[in-house]
Formats: C-alpha cells, structure tokens, sequence
C-alpha cells in the first residue's frame, strides 16, 4: 500500500474534542502534495494519526456555509 502524505498547512480551528484527546478540526491540508484544500476530520494529540473526514475544495465550502446559513440551528438541541 502506497504511503499517504499529508501536511496540514493551515489549522483554522477547533470543532469539539473527545474524553481521548482527539480533535476533530477544520484546517488546510495537502494530500500526497497536492494544492491544499479546507478539511474536516479528527486528529490524535499529536496530528500523527487521523480518523475518516471530508476534503473540501473552497466552493465546496462557500456552498456548505450557504447551506447552514439558510437552516434554522435553533430548532437543533
């Protein structure tokens, strides 16, 4: 199996963190060195091991954020 490389090249912030330590996040990563894109996923302590996530590329994101704009959170508990 080929090694996967990642380098986060931006970490924008903090979602929620597990009793564990680990924090799922919104940041800037590069995947087997390709251009960065934004990306959502948990990460151990010491970002050297990741769980499932989405990659995003930045329209992806301006839609998502369009999408909860429009959803009524409060209704949400």
């Amino acid at each position: 199996m080929a090694e996967l490389k990642f380098e986060i090249t931006e970490k924008i912030g903090v979602l929620s963190e597990n009793a564990k330590g680990w924090t799922k996040e919104l940041n800037m990563v590069s995947w087997n060195e390709h251009e960065p894109k934004y990306d959502i996923r948990e990460w151990s302590p010491d970002h050297s091991r990741m769980g499932k996530g989405v990659t995003l590329t930045a329209d992806d994101l301006a839609n998502l954020k369009d999408l909860l704009n429009e959803m009524d959170l409060d209704s949400f508990e």
